[in-house]
C-alpha cells in the first residue's frame, strides 16, 4: 500500500479531490474520520492498494500535518486557481519542504480560474526552494480552459463533463506555448540527469519513456515539484494526477529512511472514541506490526482496518491500520522497541493561544485532569501546563477554533462541562526606595512563648536581579542558627506584595536583633522576618512590573511591512525582521511585546496575514507598568 496526504488551505477543494481520486477505479475501501482534524480513505487503483489522508484546512489545524507526512510516501498540495491565494498554501509548502517529502501541486477549479496558470505557479514559486515544473499546459477556448496537453507525452486531452477526458489532436493555438513549456520542463529535468543534458545539447529528441523515468527519479529525490491542474468537482484532470502518483510515489522504504531507518511504525493520527477508547492510526514502515506483540514499550492490543471493526491481525510494511486498546501508543510518535519523537520537521509550531480551564462543578476536577491527559496523547498541537497562581490547568492550542474543538470533546466524550478564562500575565512588584525596619515578635500564651527581634534593611536592586539576602550581625545578637529563618521569613513576605504579586529585584540585609534564651525559636525568627518585610513594603510602597516577551513572528514576506504598525499599536517595540534562513518567501519578524498583549497579537495576526503567520514568545525582562495600564493589568 502506498499513502499520500492531501494538504491545502480551507475551501481549496481538498475533500472533493480525495473523493474524485478514490472513486476513479471502483468502490472505495474502509474509511476513518477524526472530526475537524482529518479523514483517511483506502482504495484501489489499477489493482494496487492506496490510502489518502485528507488534512482539514485552516491555520489552526497544522498539528496533524507533520505526523501525516511522516507516514506518507508523497504529498499533494491542493490550491485554487488564484494567484492571490497562493500565500495561503505557504505554510503547507514550508512543512512539506522541511519534511523532504516528495510533493505534487494540483491547481484546482481551473473551470473557473481567477488567474492564469502561469501566474499561479509564479506566485507559488515564491514559497518553494525547489523549482516548480508545469507538467501540463491548458487548452483554452476563449477564456475557458477546456483541456490540457501533457508535456511529457505531448498528448492533448479534452474535458468531458462527468466522463474521462477525450484524447484529441493538439490544437494549433496551443502548439507554441506547449513547445516553450516542454523545453522549460526538459531543461529543468536535465539539471538532474547528465544523459538528458547531452541529448538537449546535441538537439536529440529524448524518448518519452526516458522523460517519465527522469520525472520519477526527481520526484523520489524531491529535486523538483511537479504541477498538475484540473477540477475535482468536475473530475477533470484527476486520472492524470492519479497516474502520476502511481508512477512517481516512492515505496514505503523511503518513508522509513526519512526517520533514519529505525522505526517499525508511525503514529499518524489518534482519537478517543466512546465505548472503544483511544485508537491510533499506525502505518508500518520498517517491519510487521501485530496484535499482542510489543511495540513502543508495550504490547499492542489489537489491529483493525480503518473502520475500527474489521480485524486485521497484522500490518505488513506500507499498510495502515488502527491500534485499539493500546493506550501506550500515541499520535506524532515513531515506534520500535520503544517510542521515539519524530524529527523536528514533524512538529508543529508552538501553540500560543492559552486559556485556563476549570470545571463548572468542583466534583469534576479529577475527571477533567484525566480528560486533558487523554487529549494530549491524541493531539500533538495541545500543550498542557499549570497556572502559577491557581494551579488550574492551562491549555495551549493553535487557536480559538482548536480550543473549541478540545472543549467540545471534553464535554461530549468525557462528560465534563468546563469554563475558560484568559491566562493573566505573570505580574510582579518591586520598590523604588529602601528603608530600615525593626520588628519585635513577642507572644506569650502559657508555657513556652515566642520571642524574636530583628533589624532589617530592604533595598531596591537592578532589574532582573531577583532577590538577595545578607547579614551583618555583630556580636552574636542573632544566633547563627536563626539567620536562615529570618531569610525564610523575608521570602514568605516577598511571595505576595501589597498588590498581590511576588516582589522581585530587592535585597534584604539583617543588621541586628535580639534573642531570648528560652522563648526564641526558628518559628519566632521566621515570623519576625516576615512581618518586618511586610512593614517595610507598606512603608515604601511598591510599583507594578509587567513581563515583556521577545516575540518571533514567522510571516510570509508580503505581510512583513503590515506588522510594524500592528505591533507598535500594541505598545510593542519592533526590533526588525530578516529573511528566514531556510524557508523561501518567509521572514522572521522580531519584537518586544507586553505579555498581556499576546492574545491581541494572536487575533490581529490572523486578520493581517490571512491566517498564515504564527509567533513564538519567550520571557525577556520585566518593565514597570504605566499608570494607564495598571487597572487593566490588575483586573486581568
Amino acid at each position: 500500500m502506498r499513502v499520500f496526504t492531501v494538504l491545502g488551505p480551507s475551501n481549496s477543494g481538498k475533500t472533493k479531490l480525495v473523493e474524485a481520486l478514490v472513486g476513479l477505479d471502483g468502490a472505495p475501501g474502509k474509511a476513518l474520520a477524526v472530526p475537524g482534524v482529518a479523514s483517511v480513505q483506502s482504495f484501489d487503483f489499477m489493482g494496487e492498494p492506496w490510502a489518502a489522508i485528507d488534512i482539514a484546512g485552516g491555520a489552526e489545524n497544522l498539528a496533524p500535518v507533520g505526523p501525516a507526512l511522516a507516514a506518507s510516501d508523497i504529498a499533494v498540495i491542493c490550491v485554487p486557481a488564484d494567484a492571490d491565494a497562493a500565500v495561503l498554501a505557504a505554510p503547507y509548502m514550508r512543512m512539506v519542504e522541511e519534511a523532504g517529502v516528495p510533493s505534487i501541486i494540483f491547481i484546482n477549479r481551473i473551470d473557473a480560474p481567477q488567474s492564469r496558470i502561469s501566474e499561479v505557479v509564479s506566485a507559488l514559486q515564491a514559497y518553494s526552494r525547489h523549482h516548480i515544473v508545469l507538467r501540463e499546459v491548458p487548452i483554452r477556448e476563449g477564456d475557458t480552459i477546456v483541456g490540457f496537453v501533457d508535456l511529457v507525452s505531448e498528448r492533448a486531452w479534452k474535458f468531458e463533463d462527468g466522463k474521462h477526458s477525450t484524447l484529441i489532436e493538439m490544437p494549433a493555438s496551443v502548439k507554441d506555448r506547449e513547445e516553450e513549456a516542454r523545453a522549460e520542463l526538459l531543461e529543468s529535468y536535465a539539471d538532474f540527469d547528465d544523459t538528458l543534458m547531452e541529448e538537449l545539447i546535441e538537439d536529440k529528441q529524448p524518448m518519452v519513456e526516458e522523460i517519465y523515468d527522469i520525472a520519477s527519479k526527481t520526484m523520489h529525490h524531491h529535486d523538483l515539484v511537479a504541477c498538475f491542474m484540473g477540477s475535482a468537482e468536475e473530475r477533470h484532470g484527476i486520472t492524470r494526477l492519479m497516474k502520476s502518483l502511481r508512477h512517481d510515489a516512492p515505496a514505503v522504504e523511503v518513508a522509513g529512511e526519512r526517520l533514519a531507518g529505525s522505526a517499525i511504525a508511525i503514529g499518524a493520527l489518534a482519537d478517543v472514541v466512546k465505548h472503544l477508547g483511544k485508537i491510533v492510526l499506525l502505518r508500518a514502515v520498517g517491519g510487521v506490526v501485530a496484535g499482542g506483540k510489543e511495540l513502543g514499550g508495550g504490547n499492542v492490543g489489537s489491529i483493525t482496518d480503518l473502520d475500527a471493526k474489521t480485524a486485521l491481525g497484522t500490518l505488513e510494511p506500507g499498510q495502515l491500520g488502527l491500534a485499539v486498546k493500546s493506550d501506550h501508543l500515541s499520535a506524532g510518535r515513531a515506534f520500535a522497541g520503544e517510542a521515539a519523537a519524530l524529527p523536528d520537521w514533524a512538529h508543529v509550531h508552538a501553540s500560543s493561544y492559552r486559556r485556563i480551564i476549570t470545571p463548572e462543578h468542583e466534583k469534576d476536577d479529577s475527571r477533567l485532569l484525566t480528560a486533558i491527559e487523554r487529549l494530549a496523547e491524541i493531539d500533538p498541537g495541545l500543550v498542557v501546563s499549570q497556572d502559577e497562581k491557581t494551579g488550574n490547568p492551562v491549555l495551549a492550542t493553535q487557536g480559538p477554533l482548536h480550543l473549541r474543538r478540545m472543549l467540545a470533546k471534553i464535554a461530549d466524550d468525557f462528560g465534563v462541562a468546563v469554563q475558560e478564562a484568559r491566562v493573566p500575565p505573570a505580574l510582579r512588584e518591586t520598590i523604588r526606595r529602601g528603608t530600615e525596619v525593626q520588628h519585635r515578635h513577642r507572644k506569650q500564651t502559657g508555657g513556652a512563648g515566642q520571642f524574636a527581634d530583628v533589624v532589617v534593611e530592604l533595598r531596591p536592586e537592578a532589574r532582573g536581579s531577583g532577590f538577595a539576602f545578607s547579614e551583618t550581625v555583630k556580636g552574636g545578637a542573632v544566633p547563627r542558627n536563626y539567620i536562615p529563618s529570618v531569610e525564610a521569613g523575608a521570602r514568605d513576605a516577598l511571595a505576595e506584595g501589597p498588590l498581590g504579586f511576588p516582589v522581585v529585584d530587592v535585597s534584604v540585609e539583617l543588621k541586628d536583633g535580639k534573642t531570648h534564651s528560652v522563648d526564641s525559636s526558628d518559628y519566632a525568627f521566621r515570623t519576625a522576618g516576615k512581618n518586618a518585610i511586610r512593614e517595610a513594603l507598606a512603608e515604601v510602597g511598591t510599583v507594578l512590573l509587567q513581563p515583556i516577551m521577545k516575540i518571533d513572528i514567522h510571516v510570509p514576506s508580503v505581510f512583513s511591512g503590515a506588522l510594524m504598525p500592528l505591533v507598535s499599536g500594541m505598545k510593542g517595540q519592533v526590533l526588525g525582521f530578516e529573511a528566514h534562513p531556510s524557508a523561501a518567501g518567509w521572514d522572521v519578524f522580531q519584537a518586544l511585546l507586553p505579555m498581556a498583549a499576546e492574545d491581541d497579537l494572536f487575533s490581529a495576526l490572523a486578520g493581517a496575514t490571512r491566517g498564515t503567520a504564527w509567533f513564538t514568545s519567550a520571557f525577556d525582562h520585566y518593565q514597570e507598568a504605566r499608570k494607564e495600564d495598571l487597572g487593566d493589568l490588575v483586573a486581568g
